[in-house]
């Protein structure tokens, strides 16, 4: 059995509850929504680290928390726990919202490009540089298009479908723990660096700044090179253990006003 700790129980349970009582109208109002979007509330920075989309989601989420979090609450208190919690999970949503901005600030420039001036091969260009995954899905309407480029049809359907992935891109919401989750991944492997941990897949024993460091190589490389159907948010993993990071080792460095 797991010996939690009094925080790491609190959040466990609050995680489960708002699991239980989530549904499409709570994510779409407490996930955190890109700044471009018109459904951005800054309360969503805090609420998104409550919500998940399914059940496997809140479970690997949660598993990390009572493996991995314990200790390090033990370790600190349960208020410096706390801190390093929400501003790990804070932090990362800040980061993940920021490259978020950066990407969709392109694509919202070439949504604009296009409505201004819509003809097929413009069409064709956007979808090969900012929706390439999905270039196959409009093939038979770019068929269509390219022999009719002047049917005012033709012409407002491609603008509708354009604007269409738009909105579905800036207005996807963002859920889960994960940031904080990694945040607490880094701040145990930091601490206890060579604690051995028996991983389950593949079953044998690792180190946990290896552990760290394997975990935050994917996520820099996923986050980098992810499909465009990949819905894991790599840049939020990565800004856990960013925001982790910095706190541990700026609390190390004032061990006489921390310990």
């Amino acid at each position: 059995m797991f010996a939690l700790t009094p925080v790491v129980r609190a959040l466990l349970l609050l995680n489960v509850v708002a699991f239980i009582f989530t549904n499409d109208q709570v994510i779409e109002q407490f996930g955190l929504h890109s700044f471009l979007s018109d459904l951005f509330n800054p309360i969503q920075l805090l609420t998104h680290m409550f919500l998940h989309g399914g059940f496997g989601h809140i479970f690997s989420n949660m598993l990390g928390l009572i493996v991995f979090g314990p200790m390090l609450e033990q370790f600190w208190g349960a208020q410096r726990f706390t801190f390093f919690y929400f501003f790990t999970g804070i932090g990362a949503a800040l980061l993940f919202s920021g490259i978020n901005y950066y990407e969709m600030r392109d694509v919202y420039e070439a949504v604009q490009a296009y409505r201004a001036n819509p003809t097929p091969d413009a069409f064709i260009g956007f979808f090969t540089q900012h929706a390439n995954s999905l270039y196959d899905r409009v093939t038979d309407f770019i068929n269509q298009y390219e022999a009719q480029p002047n049917s005012q049809r033709l012409v407002d359907g491609s603008v509708q479908i354009i604007n269409r992935y738009y909105l579905n891109q800036v207005d996807q919401p963002m859920v889960g723990a994960s940031g904080a989750i990694f945040g607490v991944i880094m701040g145990f492997g930091l601490l206890f660096p060579n604690t051995e941990l028996f991983l389950l897949f593949p079953p044998i024993p690792i180190k946990a700044k290896y552990l760290v460091i394997f975990y935050g190589a994917y996520e820099l490389y996923s986050g980098v090179y992810r499909a465009q159907s990949d819905n894991v948010a790599h840049f939020a993993h990565i800004g856990g253990m960013l925001f982790a990071f910095i706190l541990v080792k700026y609390w190390g460095s004032q061990r006489k006003t921390f310990y």
